[in-house]
């Protein structure tokens, strides 16, 4: 069963920023967009490869490679090359510290 993975300080990041995080042994970005929190797999469906370096376009990410976007919120994507979804990850706040956990193979 996964644990919950201490992440950041809730108040280290500013709205549109991002921060690398190891869960269970895949990156995570986590993210405050709009003053919430959100976490996805630092990983581009189109290609595999990481898209911590995208633009932050509201509450998207932009590949940096080929300009596949994904939803933050939920890892949705948005437009092509990619067709697939990336992992998205339960995000929680305790003592002023952000929390993530992988879920998918519990």
């Amino acid at each position: 069963m996964s644990e919950w993975v201490d992440a950041v300080a809730e108040t280290a990041l500013s709205d549109g920023e991002n921060v690398i995080v190891d869960v269970d042994g895949i990156d995570v970005l986590v993210f405050k967009i709009d003053g919430g929190f959100y976490a996805i797999e630092d990983v581009c469906s189109h290609d595999g490869a990481p898209i911590a370096d995208g633009l932050i376009d509201g509450d998207q990410i932009i590949c940096p490679r080929h300009g596949a976007r994904f939803c933050i919120k939920t890892g949705a994507v948005k437009a092509p090359p990619a067709y697939e979804d990336i992992a998205c990850f339960p995000v929680r706040i305790v003592d002023g510290r952000v929390q993530v956990k992988d879920e998918r193979w519990d």
